[in-house]
């Protein structure tokens, strides 16, 4: 009988992690062959020009590269507190004496015994605590990027003149893809933050049964296809350099893969 009542949770329950996960590698993969096609893609495009920009003319920009870091290192403080918040909840439930299945012993379907019930708000602490993580490693890379911007002029040798800057200079040449590459971990750690406290949702519907999970994710795999996927009509999605042309096979008559250059 037991088994019984946890054959939807067994059932369910995985289908509604397998899909979203199954979308999420899929986007990685778009990510890396067509980044154009995504909105990540564009973004993170975006944000190289943007750095690489305020780095050019620093003593003007400044307070702009500021004002712009704070404004998504505020966004990654909301999220972490949010979640922070639910852990906290989800603690307080865990160990407080009241029994949270009995008011809805009768309405959920599936299994709602006690370890089943715990296991569900052991799930729900470790999805917020994970997104928590994210968040907060965002803010650090994103103040050290904010940081890097700001004192790329010490930092990346002057086109012109002696390489070893006014002297008190570090003078990395690689420090602009350094700046660059610290800037995009920041901004991919808040988005695995936002994705992972979107997998929250389901697993905080697995509460009330197995059912409402799996239609949440499914419902959610649309919309975040809506969101991620970019559709520019004649533009295949990938990269051309001033260096290497992306090369698509299909040219070459065999599949529509491509390579792009970074």
């Amino acid at each position: 009988m037991e088994w019984r009542d946890s054959f939807l949770d067994l059932v369910l329950i995985p289908l509604s992690l397998l899909l979203p996960m199954a979308y999420h590698a899929w986007l990685w993969r778009e990510i890396r062959l067509r980044p154009l096609r995504t909105a990540a893609g564009i973004n993170a495009a975006a944000r190289r020009l943007w750095a690489a920009g305020m780095m050019k003319d620093n003593a003007k920009n400044a307070v702009t590269v500021v004002q712009s870091v704070r404004n998504v290192i505020m966004g990654s403080t909301l999220m972490a507190t949010t979640a922070i918040l639910f852990c906290t909840g989800i603690a307080a439930v865990l160990s407080s004496t009241y029994t949270v299945k009995k008011p809805l012993s009768d309405a959920v379907f599936g299994a709602h015994g006690e370890y089943m019930m715990a296991l569900k708000y052991v799930a729900l602490l470790l999805v917020f605590l994970f997104a928590f993580l994210c968040h907060s490693l965002a803010i650090c890379f994103l103040n050290q990027a904010s940081f890097l911007i700001n004192t790329s002029g010490c930092l990346i040798p002057s086109s012109g003149g002696d390489p070893s800057g006014d002297g008190g200079g570090l003078q990395l040449p690689s420090a602009r893809e350094y700046i660059e590459e610290v800037l995009e971990r920041g901004f991919t750690l808040n988005l695995v933050g936002n994705r992972l406290f979107y997998a929250g949702v389901p697993l905080l519907l697995w509460i009330f049964g197995p059912l409402l999970a799996f239609l949440s994710a499914m419902v959610m795999i649309p919309i975040l296809y809506n969101l991620d996927v970019v559709d520019l009509k004649g533009h295949n999605g990938c990269v051309v350099s001033a260096n290497k042309s992306a090369e698509t096979t299909k040219a070459n008559g065999t599949t529509g893969e491509c390579a792009h250059a970074v």
